[in-house]
């Protein structure tokens, strides 16, 4: 069901068709091939950075595209609309790029956001651990101070992006005995550095195609420039400024993906024939399709009224915590029917729908488990 989004305008239509034919061109007909590596071609980045799909957001001065949250959005839309999930462009260009804007010196700015927008530099954030996810207080992973270096120690795990990361935001402690003030951002290049190293491909349920790995710090040594802004023990807070950001592009994504899955599963029931009819005549299968619709407009209709706080500087984290929960928990339940309808066919990898089941499972915990998303809107609701 077609519906005119209040924020889209002429501009951002035509950005919309090119991240579609770039992604239908680029990354759809190889999807079966980098699912079975478990990772797309690192050419895939510097593909998507001549096409000005990354960085979208970040100023020109910078290497970026000049647009806003607006043209993230589109982008972000289109890419979970094809299914192109073999590149998290989400981390790099909604993420690292604007943590590096918002915190970043001046020459942190110049060294690294025109590389990550030309996709000669692919970037990762590095928070969760081993033993410590959710809760980031209870990171173990250390950087001490060393002259003109830091050098950091630990491991983190569930890295997206972890394989062709040039660049790695590592959330450290740089004082343990100040739990959640201690914690300090570094940027750290990758290449050629001592001590760094990757461990093998995870293999996931899902996300297949996108490239997830650990990442090993054995008494890294990295300039003291590398601190990000030049601010130590501010980490913490900068990661809680920019929740409200990651988890709305965490919401973007699920919305596209509920209108993929309606979409290819209204095609399916038309087509398939049950006691004589197609599948869509019975009565079921038009309820069912009908109540996921609704969740679907529902969920775009809150997305696109937080998109518009956003745009005013006036999305806070309680409202951005309800639309990650509320808008992946309703994919999963819609992608869960949507397979239901298509029968046996649903289970069979070959089908799209099937491939979304296992993809979007991961949605409820990424950017904070929704369990915790409830916790916050609880306190927030305990303060009124």
């Amino acid at each position: 069901m077609n519906v005119t989004r209040p924020w889209m305008n002429e501009e951002l239509e035509m950005l919309r068709a090119s991240a579609r034919r770039f992604f239908e061109r680029e990354c759809v007909p190889h999807e079966p091939r980098w699912r079975a590596q478990h990772h797309a071609d690192r050419e895939i980045w510097t593909k998507a950075g001549r096409a000005g799909l990354l960085c979208a957001s970040i100023p020109e001065a910078y290497g970026g595209g000049g647009g806003s949250f607006l043209h993230e959005a589109v982008i972000c839309e289109e890419q979970m609309r094809a299914m192109a999930q073999s590149f998290s462009n989400n981390v790099h260009s909604g993420i690292v790029a604007h943590y590096l804007l918002a915190y970043g010196t001046e020459a942190q700015k110049q060294r690294w956001l025109p590389r990550m927008a030309s996709g000669e530099l692919v970037a990762a954030i590095a928070m969760t651990e081993p033993g410590a996810g959710t809760d980031l207080q209870r990171i173990k992973a250390q950087a001490r101070r060393d002259g003109d270096h830091w050098r950091i120690s630990g491991s983190k795990t569930f890295i997206t992006n972890g394989m062709h990361a040039g660049l790695v935001c590592v959330a450290a402690k740089t004082d343990a005995a100040a739990g959640g003030k201690g914690i300090s951002l570094l940027m750290v290049e990758t290449e050629g550095t001592p001590g760094f190293r990757r461990g093998p491909l995870l293999d996931k349920m899902g996300q297949k195609t996108l490239d997830t790995t650990e990442l090993f710090f054995d008494d890294v040594r990295v300039p003291a420039d590398s601190l990000l802004g030049g601010e130590e023990g501010r980490g913490f807070a900068q990661l809680m400024q920019q929740l409200p950001r990651e988890r709305l592009l965490i919401a973007v994504g699920a919305v596209a993906t509920m209108q993929r899955a309606i979409g290819d599963t209204l095609d399916y029931v038309r087509d398939r024939q049950v006691f004589g009819q197609p599948l869509l005549k019975m009565q079921n299968t038009r309820f069912k399709l009908a109540e996921c619709e609704t969740q679907a407009q529902v969920a775009r209709a809150f997305v696109d009224d937080c998109i518009a706080r956003l745009m005013r500087g006036e999305l806070d984290v309680p409202t951005a915590a309800m639309a990650k929960w509320w808008t992946t928990d309703a994919c999963c339940r819609i992608v869960d029917e949507c397979l239901q309808l298509h029968g046996g066919y649903g289970f069979m990898n070959e089908y799209p729908i099937a491939r979304l089941y296992a993809d979007v499972r991961v949605g409820r915990i990424y950017g904070g488990a929704n369990e915790v998303m409830k916790e916050i809107i609880a306190r927030a609701m305990e303060k009124q």
